[in-house]
């Protein structure tokens, strides 16, 4: 594969054995899982990469994906909780307690419909809201960034958090993200310790609310999508593909898998 600037080498991905991802317009390429792209999912398992998706999506999603997809496990609503299978079973492991988050969310999407509803314009609830347990998704694909961000901004003085996707405003109440959530996913469900974890870990993302991962895990990378968010990022990926979405995925995976078999 080629990459927008310098190529990771084989030695600094040849101990990968956790990759998290992003899945809109990561994993994904025009709302579709392609071909390639799911092969590569299966190609990482394979080798005994365990994948963990990381994603706004709702727990609908989450629940689907877990069942259906070769993954370890899938950290939903931006980090509200995290998806595994354990003895045939799907198990919700929440951040802090499953009662307490989704009154959060009730509250938080009422005072959210009305501040939409209020400032006028066509922003709309998400039409997954009904299969979430912990945050509120409003649907921005279409809409002015800066109008995107002025809603932002007006959802933190209520008091949520907000994270911008490439598709949605994410908001919640609550004191995680992406990174706290996989950082507690490594340690207490990988057992991955400090030490270890630079070399064994991996993320791959494409938008806003990516930017706590790529700060996180040293060995990131950007999809070729996310080269016009770069300016708004914090943390930016350390490398970039030239191929967008689910083929720049797909080139990414390959590289991971190429290092492991040139470092044996």
């Amino acid at each position: 594969m080629t990459f927008v600037d310098l190529a990771p080498s084989a030695h600094e991905l040849q101990h990968v054995r956790y990759l998290f991802t992003d899945i809109d317009d990561t994993l994904t390429t025009e709302g579709k899982l392609l071909p390639r792209t799911y092969d590569a999912l299966w190609e990482l398992s394979r080798a005994g990469i365990a994948v963990v998706p990381v994603t706004g999506g709702s727990a609908g999603w989450c629940e689907h994906i877990v069942r259906a997809w070769p993954v370890a496990a899938v950290i939903g609503e931006s980090g509200a909780y995290c998806v595994i299978r354990r003895s045939g079973q799907v198990i919700f492991d929440f951040w802090e307690n499953r009662a307490l988050q989704g009154e959060r969310q009730r509250l938080h999407l009422e005072a959210t419909e009305r501040l939409i509803s209020e400032r006028g314009g066509n922003f709309k609830i998400a039409h997954d809201q009904v299969f979430r347990l912990a945050d509120v998704a409003i649907d921005i694909q279409g809409h002015d960034t800066h109008a995107v961000e002025d809603l932002a901004s007006d959802i933190r003085a209520i008091g949520g958090t907000v994270a911008i996707s490439s598709i949605h405003i994410n908001t919640w109440i609550g004191d995680y993200d992406k990174r706290a959530m996989s950082e507690r996913v490594l340690t207490g469900v990988f057992g991955v310790g400090p030490v270890e974890l630079p070399s064994v870990t991996a993320f791959v993302g494409d938008s806003r609310n990516d930017a706590p991962m790529f700060g996180f895990i040293r060995n990131s990378f950007g999809v070729g999508n996310i080269l016009p968010v770069l300016p708004h990022l914090q943390h930016v990926p350390r490398w970039i593909s030239s191929q967008p979405a689910g083929l720049g995925f797909a080139d990414i995976a390959g590289t991971i898998l190429n290092a492991r078999t040139t470092g044996q």
